[in-house]
């Protein structure tokens, strides 16, 4: 069997009121030509981020960084483009716990404060 997998990285302003996960995930599942279920997916990972950074970094002491440059090179650009996959069984297997060991590493940076 074979399924589908996006991979894709964007900035958020999350002190716009205005900014919706959902309509931001129904207007890429649309563009990409991807099926409903990308939209609920999309907007719950999407959700789910926005929760994280906010309860990380609301209580955090740390200044925000400075921006050297405003403008993206072609190469940074090309990582911030959707990427889709065509995964085996197997591959989303290895994919879900690479996700889970790099979430668990997070977790624990985000309680310990360490930044390694």
């Amino acid at each position: 069997m074979l399924a589908t997998s996006l991979v894709d990285q964007f900035e958020w302003d999350m002190s716009d009121k205005q900014n919706s996960p959902e309509e931001f995930a129904r207007v890429l599942a649309a563009e990409l030509g991807l099926g409903g279920e990308f939209v609920t997916a999309i907007a719950y990972s999407v959700r789910g981020q926005l929760s994280w950074h906010n309860k990380t970094f609301s209580y955090s002491e740390k200044a925000i960084s400075s921006v050297d440059a405003p403008m993206r090179t072609n190469h940074e650009a090309e990582q911030y483009c959707p990427f889709l996959e065509t995964l085996t069984d197997a591959e989303i297997d290895k994919k879900i716990r690479d996700q889970d060991r790099n979430t668990r590493r997070i977790r624990r940076l985000a309680n310990t404060g360490s930044t390694r």
